[in-house]
């Protein structure tokens, strides 16, 4: 940030925050992150030396298969918004998934992970879809 040398506001320090005085905050702030990590490292670390098993492993299997119901059911959703975009792209005569990968990306529309279009996100929508 003062690389930049763009002149910015710290709410909680107003406009006399200096570089010096950011860079001390900056410091601090780092510190204790690390303290708090070394921390939480020493008391897990306590714990499992006296015999006490971390995490639950009783609830495991509930737990995956929770969360790959709460995943499906994300991915369908994404599915079903960018489906519309995806069938006027292939109505407009581009049939492969890389050219729809394609014309995804420069439109700019962003993949259910916020990232590029390929191949297997196109494919991966559209098996979603039928059915």
């Amino acid at each position: 940030m003062q690389s930049s040398r763009l002149p910015f506001v710290v709410a909680e320090l107003g406009r006399d925050a200096d570089p010096f005085m950011l860079h001390l905050y900056a410091a601090l702030a780092e510190k204790e992150r690390r303290l708090i990590s070394e921390r939480t490292k020493a008391a897990l670390s306590a714990k499992k030396a006296s015999g006490i098993k971390l995490g639950n492993p009783h609830n495991l299997s509930l737990a995956g298969s929770r969360g790959r119901a709460i995943q499906v059911r994300a991915a369908d959703e994404f599915a079903q918004t960018v489906l519309p975009v995806i069938r006027a792209i292939q109505a407009a005569g581009t049939t492969s998934f890389a050219s729809i990968a394609d014309v995804l990306n420069e439109r700019a529309i962003k993949s259910a992970r916020g990232g590029k279009w390929h191949v297997s996100s196109v494919a991966n929508v559209l098996s979603r879809t039928l059915g």
